[in-house]
């Protein structure tokens, strides 16, 4: 039953792997000038300005910088402050408040591959549907390495049978490859799993510890963009907060990610772990000063520590090659499967007995 999908998620896996590089080498990652490593950046307040002046009509939703880069920020827009899928993204440089494009992530080849990998462009039905084949994808496994063990009684370690029938001999190199990629498997499997269940995760984190935080506000309107204090000044009292940190994410009031009344900054430290993590600080909208800094509780912790793991983005290039070599050679005990499934659907059935006798012979 999970077979097809699971196969369908690796073969979109493996470009999404190298997706940074795709995108560096058809153009479609943007660059900021390269300047001294000294250069001052603007006032955080300048740079959106600059970006909302583009699209007056519009309100700024987000602005991110990407992993370990802070010369750009990525700012969106959107009509309102809920969610929505009709946005523009604007990218602009940190330092100059200079506009460097308009990054269209909605279209092109990665788009497809990403939303194919992620919810099957079914939103949050869609990620939950491929949770749950990813479970029965675990499920087999466990079957499967329970069946190994007296299949293995036979024969000896990592042979293939040639000379047999050409179902016998992708029956051998199906056990072979599973079993020596059956770590990475769970592996993937299981944080791919967890993946699923993002959007659930932090929409009850919001609902049951942000919402104790802001419980003072309740009752308030959302903090229109003339009524807010300076955007600089709330983001250098959350820096203070959390030293040792950079901005990767600001979530503005009434958006998905904050609340009416409150600039919210994710945070991410330099160091290999606090790199994954998020520190959240909450900075009133009016007054730029920190309500709070709450610590992420740990199922949101394993699921940022889940994510780079997935894809392979702990230990550099060696390691994306690493985790592509494992994707192709998935594939295979996947495609195997299915061949073996499908070839024993056209054949006379046979009892349990002859099923056995026939793989061991």
């Amino acid at each position: 039953m999970c077979t097809v999908f699971i196969l369908l998620l690796c073969i979109t896996g493996l470009p999404l792997i190298f997706h940074h590089e795709i995108e560096h080498l058809t153009g479609a990652e943007i660059e900021a000038p390269v300047m001294p490593a000294d250069t001052k950046h603007a006032s955080l307040d300048k740079v959106l300005q600059v970006a909302n002046e583009r699209y007056p009509e519009r309100i700024v939703q987000y602005a991110s910088h990407s992993d370990g880069n802070t010369d750009i920020w990525y700012v969106t827009l959107t009509p309102s402050p809920a969610s929505t899928a009709d946005y523009k993204s604007i990218a602009v440089d940190a330092r100059t408040a200079e506009i460097l494009g308009e990054p269209n992530e909605s279209q092109g080849f990665m788009y497809v591959i990403f939303k194919l990998h992620v919810d099957l462009f079914a939103g949050l039905p869609g990620k939950l549907f491929l949770g749950f084949m990813g479970l029965l994808l675990l499920v087999s496994i466990f079957s499967g390495l329970v069946l190994y063990a007296p299949f293995m009684r036979k024969i000896k370690f990592g042979e293939v049978r040639r000379l047999r029938s050409s179902r016998l001999k992708w029956l051998d190199l199906h056990n072979l490859l599973g079993i020596t990629t059956l770590m990475w498997i769970l592996v993937v499997g299981a944080t791919g799993v967890i993946n699923t269940w993002t959007d659930l995760l932090y929409k009850y984190w919001q609902f049951d510890e942000v919402g104790v935080l802001i419980e003072p506000y309740k009752g308030l309107p959302i903090v229109q963009a003339n009524e807010r204090g300076s955007l600089q000044q709330a983001m250098e009292a959350a820096l203070t907060q959390v030293p040792g940190t950079y901005v990767r994410f600001i979530a503005f009031p009434g958006t998905a990610f904050s609340s009416p009344h409150h600039n919210t900054f994710f945070l991410r430290g330099n160091e290999p772990l606090t790199s994954r993590l998020y520190y959240p600080v909450l900075v009133d909208a009016k007054t730029s000063d920190v309500t709070a800094a709450p610590q992420l509780p740990w199922y949101l912790t394993t699921l940022l520590i889940s994510q780079p793991l997935h894809f392979g983005d702990y230990g550099g290039m060696p390691m994306k090659i690493i985790w592509a070599l494992m994707d192709i050679a998935t594939i295979i005990v996947l495609g195997s499967g299915l061949y073996l499934w499908i070839r024993r659907r056209g054949q006379p059935k046979l009892s349990v007995e002859q099923e056995y006798l026939f793989n061991n012979a």
